[in-house]
């Protein structure tokens, strides 16, 4: 597709499945994909199945050279045109039913543009309907005038596994045929701005290229099974598609609009507003909506109101939100339809006035940029400029933040412009000799704010102050609001501050129990340190007390001088067959299954954390014959007696003895059972929360945990590009892009440095 998506931050979350293994949840070695033997510091996970029964036979495999020859004559491209009739976006499509009817991704079709359908054979028809669409999960079915189309078969998307091979078809450049082959890699639900798609999408281990959006997905029998929508932006070889199971619902249940009456969905009123140098300009619920980059130098894009400017002197003014604060859009008067005008508009945070006198830069003056406490960051503005014959006068919520004696333009239209790739909402747009400034509401905010104040809790108002706020129930509706949004705001940024107050004397208590010798290193204080990252009422000594009395219970059964097969009896006795402790068996990947303190108090938990019980407690012992064994995807332990054989046990199960054929089973090398290190077992553990707060889509949590992740280990690149972009999840622009630039000056090997400066670039 070679028009932006609407579905952002997705860029973000792709990226972030494809970078560490921090960040990516464990699967056995060999089970999938054939990945590497030896993936790095792997999270935990449950124990391996035995291999599932042979499906029955299908119909046969066809190869990728037969399933394009099938497929091409069924493939379109499509594209829409902006107001000029220039092409604005081309994607890819594929008949599903032989009397006209197409299937593609609903971004592909723009809004409220003509569309076009074109075959490989040269064949062109212009879409007659949008038959059936889906915001939510960007599909979209349009028709055509045509008959006897080769259509694709559906097959069911529900049946396709991880790991089975699949083709993608589309038109990345127009005309021009492409196909790629691949796997499928897993099975996401991804959340697509602010909702949550309600499907499974499939993520493709293959390279989607730009315009194959909307193409097919399709096993190697040519059924299809998904409809391909999105691409990372920060790698090549990774892309997603919605199932095609997903597109039968809209087949079944069509919500058909004829093209005339799609092209006037959203559409501005041609008598009120003009458009111009592209970007996509909307309305609706009496709100103006702008998106996409237009085509004037800097992103530019004017809509020119076409209302009488009054006689000098005149005001101007609009309630503008953007998106994101990186951006810039506001007013623009004193405008030829041209090049030439004045601009007054928020940008990273400021106040700019500009003047532009041509379509360049070198014709682009900053008359004023500034900051000030009165403009709302994230929130709706008032922007309002006073044009005189001798200077301008430009204020935000009706504070004068910028005067100028610029002269140069005069008369012309009055508007609204856009910059970049800005999505922005405008309303209230006035014009007139005079817009009145809302005096009142700053009268009124602060005698709320008194009366506010002095009403006690969970009190209701008093009728004296409910017929106070009647007399002027607008302006109070906006005061009371906008008060309550501040106080929230404020909230959120305590509780932030709160929690990273929190982390950071967790980091601080973490790093110094690891500077110093690992025979001096307390594995289990460390893992209740974790814990109570996330329940700062966790008492720690109480829980390292109750270990210590857990090691004198079984040491004093202890009789003469124990050797260390007695000691290993006497402590699995202990904690699996006399107190119960277990693998978790129904919720394995609850956080709590990785705290080390409800491991004790529910006797459940997973690999890594009952491994770590079983160490400490035979370390407490006196039983130096047990090491951790990391085993990938499944931590142990291993048994090493002075006489005897070697013996892996699966703490998980009880501390049995894993068997010859298990191990090879499990293909467990000798290199998995040597040591690892109480700092790796920590990230480790690390690694497994992040997995389960990805479960939950708490963001915030995971860049909890990642923090600390790279306060362990500095130097990790990996781990480093997992922190930027958790950090630019969160809001947190400036951390981003300080891991970003530590990236490019340190230049690690293994990381896509020229993604790295892509991204950084955007960022700024």
């Amino acid at each position: 597709m070679t028009v932006r998506a609407p579905l952002l931050p997705l860029w973000l979350a792709l990226w972030l499945w494809t970078t560490p293994s921090s960040l990516t949840a464990e699967v056995k070695p060999g089970t999938l994909l054939n990945t590497p033997r030896k993936p790095a510091a792997p999270a935990d996970k449950k124990k391996v199945d035995p291999p599932a029964q042979q499906p029955p036979a299908a119909a046969p495999a066809l190869s990728v050279k037969e399933i394009a020859a099938r497929v091409k004559p069924s493939l379109v491209t499509v594209s829409f045109t902006g107001r000029d009739g220039s092409v604005e976006g081309t994607g890819a499509g594929f008949v599903v039913s032989s009397d006209g009817l197409i299937a593609t991704a609903l971004h592909v079709i723009g809004e409220a543009r003509p569309i076009t359908v074109q075959f490989a054979d040269g064949r062109k028809f212009d879409a007659t309907e949008v038959h059936a669409w889906d915001r939510r999960l960007d599909l979209a079915l349009i028709r055509i005038d045509a008959k006897d189309l080769p259509a694709l078969p559906l097959g069911d998307s529900d049946s396709l596994e991880q790991g089975a091979p699949i083709v993608a078809m589309g038109n990345p450049r127009g005309l021009d045929f492409s196909i790629v082959s691949g796997v499928v890699s897993a099975r996401r639900e991804i959340k697509l701005g602010e909702v949550t798609a309600g499907n499974e999408m499939i993520q493709l281990a293959i390279p989607i290229e730009p315009g194959n959006s909307g193409g097919p997905l399709l096993d190697l029998q040519g059924q299809v099974h998904g409809v391909l929508t999105l691409k990372s932006a920060l790698t090549e070889n990774l892309g997603f598609a919605m199932p095609v199971n997903a597109l039968k619902s809209l087949l079944a249940k069509p919500n058909p609009v004829p093209t005339a009456r799609w092209l006037t969905i959203g559409n501005l009123n041609p008598r009120e507003w003009q458009p111009l140098q592209g970007a996509r300009w909307s309305q609706k619920a009496g709100r103006i909506q702008v998106e996409g980059t237009g085509k004037g130098f800097g992103g530019r894009a004017l809509c020119l109101n076409q209302r009488e400017v009054p006689t000098l002197p005149y005001e101007v003014a609009v309630t503008v939100k953007l998106d994101d604060e990186r951006g810039a859009a506001g007013l623009v008067f004193a405008a030829d339809g041209g090049d030439l005008h004045y601009g007054f508009y928020p940008t990273a945070g400021q106040l700019r006035l500009t003047r532009f006198d041509g379509p360049t830069v070198y014709s682009w003056a900053i008359l004023r940029s500034t900051s000030t406490p009165h403009y709302r960051s994230g929130d709706w503005n008032t922007i309002k400029v006073r044009v005189e014959a001798d200077r301008l006068l430009c204020y935000v919520n009706d504070q004068l933040v910028v005067e100028s004696a610029d002269q140069h333009l005069r008369g012309g239209k009055v508007g609204l412009a856009k910059f970049r790739d800005t999505k922005a909402t405008f309303k209230n747009f006035q014009v007139a000799k005079a817009i009145p400034a809302e005096a009142s509401t700053a009268a009124l905010d602060k005698s709320l704010s008194q009366r506010l104040e002095s009403l006690p809790a969970n009190q209701l108002p008093d009728e004296q102050l409910l017929s106070t706020l009647q007399t002027n129930a607008a302006a109070s509706r906006v005061v009371l609001v906008a008060r309550a949004d501040r106080l929230e705001k404020e909230v959120a940024q305590l509780r932030k501050l709160a929690r990273t107050v929190h982390r950071k004397a967790i980091e601080s208590d973490l790093l110094r129990e690891f500077d110093q010798p690992e025979s001096k290193i307390d594995l289990f204080h460390a893992a209740l340190l974790l814990a109570k990252l996330d329940n700062e009422e966790l008492d720690v000594t109480a829980y390292r007390r109750q270990l210590d009395d857990m090691a004198r219970e079984i040491a004093g059964r202890f009789t003469g001088m124990p050797d260390a097969t007695a000691k290993l009896a006497a402590l699995k006795k202990f904690l699996f067959e006399e107190n119960g402790f277990h693998g978790s068996r129904s919720d394995y990947q609850n956080r709590a299954n990785s705290y080390i303190n409800e491991v004790l108090d529910d006797r459940e938990g997973i690999p890594i954390t009952l491994s770590v019980v079983f160490l400490e407690l035979a370390r407490r012992i006196g039983l130096d014959t047990i090491t951790p064994a990391p085993v990938p995807g499944h931590f142990m332990v291993l048994h090493t007696p002075g006489k005897g054989e070697r013996q892996i046990l699966d703490v998980f199960d009880g501390a049995t003895i894993v068997s010859p054929e298990r191990e090879r089973e499990l293909r467990i090398t000798e290199e998995d059972l040597q040591p690892a290190s109480k700092h790796s077992i920590i990230v480790r553990m690390l690694r497994n929360l992040i997995t389960g707060a990805r479960r939950a889509n708490d963001h915030a949590a995971m860049l909890n945990y990642q923090e600390l992740i790279v306060a362990l280990a500095p130097e990790a690149a990996g781990e480093r590009v997992a922190r930027a972009l958790l950090r630019l999840q969160n809001e947190d622009q400036s951390g981003g892009r300080l891991d970003l630039e530590w990236l490019l000056e340190k230049r690690p090997r293994g990381i896509d440095l020229d993604r790295v400066e892509q991204l950084l670039r955007s960022l700024r």
